[in-house]
């Protein structure tokens, strides 16, 4: 079964951070990544894929236009069993709460842990098989 994971950031260059970090996997075919730059296309891009092979969204929060927190409960909505994490610059209380409260799975701040998120996806691997 193919897996796919969605990163949506509107930062370009996480795109190739994220491919460089598991790059190994990847190239394994352990799982796919896809990398879209705004929140809608986000939502478009999760319709698109049929679950179960959705298997974890990552997302900012601070986007233009729609935030990672706007997009969440219309995700989580279309997707209810596919985990959504949340990715913030700002790990303050507030935001946590606001994430949690909006359905996300969990929060990571940045610089992200990419040794924590790799836990994060085994976990996800684990229960898509």
């Amino acid at each position: 079964m193919n897996v796919y994971i969605l990163v949506v950031d509107d930062e370009p260059d996480v795109e190739a951070l994220f491919r460089q970090q598991f790059r190994r996997d990847l190239r394994a075919g352990r799982f796919h990544m896809e990398f879209v730059l705004s929140a809608p296309d986000a939502i478009k891009r999760a319709a698109e894929v049929r679950d179960p092979s959705l298997i974890l969204i990552l997302s900012d929060i601070n986007m233009p236009g729609m935030s990672g927190l706007d997009m969440l409960p219309k995700v989580r909505a279309d997707h209810p069993h596919v985990p959504v994490i949340m990715i913030t610059a700002y790990g303050d209380v507030e935001t946590r709460r606001k994430a949690i409260e909006g359905g996300a799975t969990g929060l990571l701040t940045k610089p992200i842990d990419f040794a924590q998120l790799r836990q994060e996806i085994d976990i996800r691997l684990e229960q898509a098989a």
